[in-house]
């Protein structure tokens, strides 16, 4: 039961992603538009299950929130380390970005493919628990995996010229449910892991879209529509958590 309620996630993250790749002639506006929902997604779901999930709390700060910081300075580290983003001082102003180089978003994209991997095993793990509890997570899995296949696309073909990195990442993210589901249903993963790794997460995610995406988004584009693509990603998500909880 648990393997076919998540090919459901399969196709919305294929739906996403191929929404994704056919409007690249609007680029600001997709790429505001998904830091709106990478924002979004960090914000109203990543880091309040993480901090449900466990209540460790090292130096006295939450375990989730400790690995959100070490995300966001891992994800800055290799940017620094492969030269990836060359900006002016200007905010927002128009800059260059070097070709072909977009590993950052790559690390992102393989982020999202583990977090739909864990997506697919709290499937299994809610069935292990009940049918009626299996039915509630598959449904917050699948309203939100539209979000996860569009960044996934978008994160791995940032300044990139070939699509077949991001097209390989976005198949491998619509089968992590499937194939997390399957595992869940025979394994068990505590609590106090998965719940640093959605902060790490989270903190990968945020530094692309407010460093990466939205400054690009920005720089040569009229900013009122890439604002609102902004906040209509953020209502999105917002809207999506709200209808299951």
């Amino acid at each position: 039961m648990a393997v076919l309620v998540s090919v459901l996630a399969f196709l919305m993250t294929l739906a996403g992603g191929l929404t994704a790749m056919r409007v690249r002639d609007h680029r600001h506006l997709v790429l505001g538009l998904a830091g709106g929902l990478m924002l979004g997604v960090v914000a109203f779901d990543l880091l309040p299950e993480s901090l449900e999930l466990t209540r460790h709390r090292p130096f006295g700060v939450p375990a989730p929130m400790i690995g959100f910081a070490a995300g966001f300075v891992l994800l800055h580290v290799v940017e620094q380390a492969v030269a990836i983003h060359r900006a002016h001082e200007e905010e927002y102003a128009p800059h260059r970005h070097v070709r072909g180089s977009g590993s950052g978003g790559l690390l992102a994209a393989s982020a999202l493919v583990l977090h739909s991997l864990v997506d697919g095993l709290s499937i299994g793990f809610g069935f292990q628990t009940g049918t009626r509890t299996g039915v509630f997570v598959a449904l917050a899995v699948v309203t939100h995996d539209f979000a996860d296949g569009f960044n996934t696309f978008t994160a791995a073909s940032l300044y990139r010229d070939d699509r077949r990195p991001a097209v390989l990442l976005l198949l491998a993210d619509a089968a992590a449910p499937v194939a997390g589901a399957a595992i869940g249903m025979l394994a068990t993963v505590p609590d106090a892991v998965l719940g640093p790794y959605l902060g790490v997460f989270a903190g990968v995610l945020l530094y692309l879209a407010a460093a990466e995406i939205l400054p690009e988004a920005h720089s040569v584009h009229p900013r009122v529509m890439t604002l609102a693509a902004t906040g209509l990603g953020l209502l999105a998500v917002l809207l999506s958590v709200g209808l299951a909880s």
